[in-house]
């Protein structure tokens, strides 16, 4: 049982809506791209199963993340392993239009024009990142991605 899991709760035009829990308690929201059974790049949040989570030192987006959080950011969170995807993150967002298939945390959504938003979002990812930080440096740390939609 893997102790940090995304359980897609509702689906919009082009978004998903998501709950992350660690160690099964509920810590934010996340916006994912629309599920889709053929992959479209950009545009699919990734299937449900369960994946490796690792810290990505190397990617663009790390630069970025550790001049922002300066005191906590050790690498961007990866979901790794995932067929036909890479470069997955868990990062900061509010639309769709923000993400290629990436989850973004958000404390709290709104439904507007067929489609969910997240706001709040840096405050969400700065609650998350320290916790499953914790978790990666502890050892092996795998996600579990669930479609209440779906499956």
């Amino acid at each position: 049982m893997s102790s940090v899991k995304i359980i897609r709760m509702a689906q919009g035009k082009n978004t998903t809506l998501s709950h992350l829990f660690i160690q099964g308690v509920f810590k934010c929201y996340l916006l994912e791209d629309t599920i889709r059974e053929q992959k479209v790049y950009g545009s699919t949040c990734i299937p449900s199963g369960i994946y490796p989570l690792k810290l990505n030192i190397d990617a663009g987006m790390n630069k970025k993340y550790r001049s922002r959080y300066p005191s906590v950011h050790e690498g961007m969170i990866e979901i790794t392993d995932i067929k036909d995807f890479t470069l997955v993150f868990i990062h900061i967002g509010n639309t769709h239009l923000d993400t290629k298939g990436c989850p973004l945390t958000g404390e709290y959504w709104e439904f507007i024009g067929g489609d969910y938003r997240v706001f709040r979002s840096a405050l969400a990812y700065e609650a998350i990142y320290p916790e499953i930080l914790h978790l990666i440096k502890k050892g092996s740390l795998n996600i579990e991605v669930i479609n209440l939609l779906t499956d």
